[in-house]
């Protein structure tokens, strides 16, 4: 009986080392997890940091004249423009992270700012395409539309966060090479089907929409104080009743979202204005208009001051803490103010 007492005790021994070697093997691999797992966040937060940059803006004269080396022809009226406009779309992918929009893991996929500020970008992308297709590259309302902006401008419509089948960036490539192919056939002498009009009402027409657009920004922007406004629509022949006044707030998870949205869209204008500085300077000059211009882009260039605070403040009008909206929404009213002032003046004749 002794002896099979001890045999047992022993049986008991080996089989509670046996689960502590095994309790120990599974510890060191749970450590190893645990460890893997903390480096790679720590890594994916670094990377988010990085990839939280917002481009520096370009010399627009400088990438065209590079454009134009590249091709070996001259910079013609719209080059400077058109060249503008790819430099701006090939930048939502070329910028450190590239397109973060329709990120499915991380940490793009954690990232909210620069994908709201490619939006703000995408926005004015479109407007200009479609400015360009209609009005710009046509002589009168009844002339035949050029067939490459026809194919860039849905092709750049296309859905900003599609990742698989067709994926965002492909299809939007699809529009700079319809884009590209536009400004080989304008520098091209032999080429006359292709065509940019640098027309006063061309112009205004454009700057009309680019008006709404920051007028709407700005509305949104001075929505991330609570505040009752007015109904201005009343008086109005209308589809449903509204009530003469209502509290428009952002919602505080919203606010760091429309202010990168209007970080975008500025860079973006900031570019274009530039581009339009150059194709259309007879026709600023003639109209007396240069100086709004150049008052656009000042007021613009505001919004791209660098951001000394890691959040998006949103505090009171006059309370203690910043309004980072309030201050980018200041700048945006003051711009299109000047724009509604640059439009007036192309009007006159």
């Amino acid at each position: 009986m002794s002896g099979q007492f001890q045999d047992r005790i022993q049986d008991m021994k080996e089989r509670l080392q046996d689960w502590w070697a095994d309790r120990n093997e599974s510890s060191s691999v749970g450590r190893i997890i645990v460890i893997l797992l903390v480096v790679y966040l720590l890594v994916a937060a670094v990377v988010g940091y990085f990839w939280s940059t917002e481009p520096q803006p370009f010399s627009v004269t400088a990438v065209a004249q590079e454009r134009a080396d590249e091709m070996g022809v001259d910079v013609v009226t719209g080059f400077t423009t058109t060249t503008t406009l790819i430099k701006v779309t090939e930048t939502l992918w070329d910028k450190p992270g590239g397109y973060l929009s329709n990120d499915f893991a991380p940490p793009g996929v954690w990232l909210d700012n620069i994908p709201n500020w490619e939006f703000g970008v995408l926005v004015q992308i479109r407007d200009f395409t479609r400015a360009l297709r209609k009005d710009f590259s046509r002589s009168q309302s009844q002339s035949t539309e050029d067939k490459d902006l026809a194919t860039a401008e849905p092709q750049l419509h296309f859905d900003n966060d599609s990742t698989f089948i067709p994926d965002t960036e492909g299809e939007y490539k699809r529009g700079v090479e319809a884009l590209n192919s536009y400004l080989a056939r304008l520098s091209d002498p032999l080429e006359p089907t292709a065509q940019f009009y640098a027309r006063a009402d061309n112009l205004r027409q454009w700057l009309f929409d680019v008006e709404t657009r920051l007028g709407s920004l700005s509305q949104r922007l001075s929505a991330s104080v609570a505040r009752r406004r007015l109904n201005t629509d009343i008086g109005v022949q209308q589809s449903t009743p509204t009530p003469d006044e209502e509290e428009v707030k952002t919602p505080w998870t919203e606010v760091d979202d429309v202010f990168y949205e209007a970080r975008g869209t500025s860079w973006a204008l900031l570019q274009i204005l530039h581009a339009i500085e150059v194709d259309f300077r007879d026709v600023l000059e003639k109209k007396n208009a240069a100086v709004g211009v150049r008052q656009i882009i000042r007021e613009l260039e505001g919004t791209q001051e660098p951001m000394g605070s890691p959040v998006i403040l949103s505090g009171s009008g006059f309370g203690l803490f910043a309004n980072h909206s309030l201050v980018m929404a200041s700048y945006i009213s003051r711009a299109n103010a000047a724009i509604i002032d640059l439009r007036e003046l192309l009007s006159q004749g």
